[in-house]
């Protein structure tokens, strides 16, 4: 590399470095707000106890199967090939029902993450509406969540505006 071009590399890298610290930057603790929110902590009581339901739903079939499974093991010297086969395959059809059970209310598209989506949504777009009005409002170039940013090493409680967005959202603390 030429000696321009290290300066010119210098040069914009310098300059990079001294926007970057004229930005206006503020933290705000996600898990704080949401906590604060009484829609939020009502949404994760309706989650659990949709969840514990189907999860009982789900171990039931896992149950079942295993009930069949051990009649089968107990009576399968009385029955046939043909029996047997039978028998099989109703064990399989069963364990395969809880199978899909299982995926359909807790797999990746299932019917938990259609609920969370429903109830959270709603509120996750209400705070990030209200974060930016607040950013907007006061300059900020850059907010950070300091609940989720792992490269946060150190922040001054200066600039943490959790209590500037619950108010905004109407839950002053």
């Amino acid at each position: 590399m030429n000696m321009k071009k290290l300066l010119m590399v210098a040069a914009f890298a310098f300059a990079g470095a001294i926007s970057a610290v004229a930005q206006k930057t503020a933290v705000v603790d996600m898990s704080y707000i949401l906590k604060n929110v009484p829609m939020y902590e009502s949404a994760n009581e309706q989650l659990k106890q949709v969840s514990e339901k189907w999860q009982k739903e789900v171990e039931n079939k896992n149950n079942e199967a295993q009930v069949l499974y051990k009649n089968y093991q107990t009576e399968s010297v009385f029955y046939s090939d043909e029996m047997k086969t039978k028998k099989e395959n109703e064990i399989v059809a069963k364990e395969k029902e809880a199978n899909d059970l299982k995926r359909k209310y807790f797999g990746p598209q299932g019917e938990l993450f259609k609920k969370r989506e429903s109830l959270m949504k709603p509120i996750q777009d209400e705070v990030y509406a209200a974060i930016k009005d607040v950013a907007e409002k006061n300059g900020y170039s850059i907010i950070l969540d300091k609940a989720s940013a792992q490269n946060l090493i150190y922040y001054s409680s200066k600039v943490d505006i959790s209590d500037q967005i619950l108010s905004k959202l109407g839950y002053a603390k």
